[in-house]
């Protein structure tokens, strides 16, 4: 029997795509902190990537309900902080390192599914690190740097969910997001719609 349920991925991808841009563009020093980011983090990047996750539990996927949910209760954690905290620069750095670690296994759990979400998490992977060094250090450049990593890191995940929903809409690769060829893999040889 076909599972005639919706992906939930292009969702999940464009909340944490599009928040993940609009703050780094702030990282990369064009913008100050504005109520725009904010407001993305809480419905587009928070919100819409829990509903996501938990689309995804109903499909059975751990992988996307785990990345969705947690990248969602993140972006809700980090909107706390930036309103209402009153975090040492540090230890801040901590709270950046542990997502990065987070965000290794969970590239690690990418290896055997396509490059297009490789580059999302080995990408966000090296922000959050970046992130962690630009505040144990206090070094506005490194933030910088950061910046343009988080741009990159969002417009990978813009780019994986265009391409989920155009591959899908046109029953074909309009978008290549490079599966693996590995035999028993289900996107063997394939641009078949990613489940995260």
């Amino acid at each position: 029997m076909n599972d005639i349920r919706a992906n939930p991925a292009p969702l999940g991808l464009m909340g944490f795509g599009m928040t993940t841009i609009l703050l780094n563009l702030h990282n990369a020093g064009l913008f100050e902190m504005d109520d725009a980011i904010l407001a993305m983090g809480i419905f587009y990047g928070g919100a819409a990537q829990i509903i996501a996750g938990i689309m995804e539990f109903r499909k059975g996927n751990t992988f996307g309900l785990t990345a969705f949910t947690s990248y969602g209760l993140f972006w809700l954690s980090l909107v706390w902080i930036i309103l209402y905290g009153n975090a040492d620069q540090t230890f801040m750095g901590w709270y950046l390192f542990l997502w990065g670690l987070f965000t290794a296994y969970m590239f690690l759990a990418t290896l055997n599914k396509n490059r297009a979400l490789q580059v999302v998490f080995g990408s966000l992977t090296l922000l959050f690190w970046t992130l962690a060094i630009s505040d144990w250090f206090a070094n506005s450049t490194i933030l910088q740097v950061a910046g343009i990593i988080g741009i990159f890191s969002g417009a990978s995940a813009f780019y994986l969910a265009a391409a989920e929903i155009l591959n899908e809409t046109y029953g074909r690769t309009v978008l290549p997001i490079g599966p693996i060829p590995m035999k028993g893999h289900p996107d063997f040889e394939t641009e078949a719609p990613l489940t995260v």
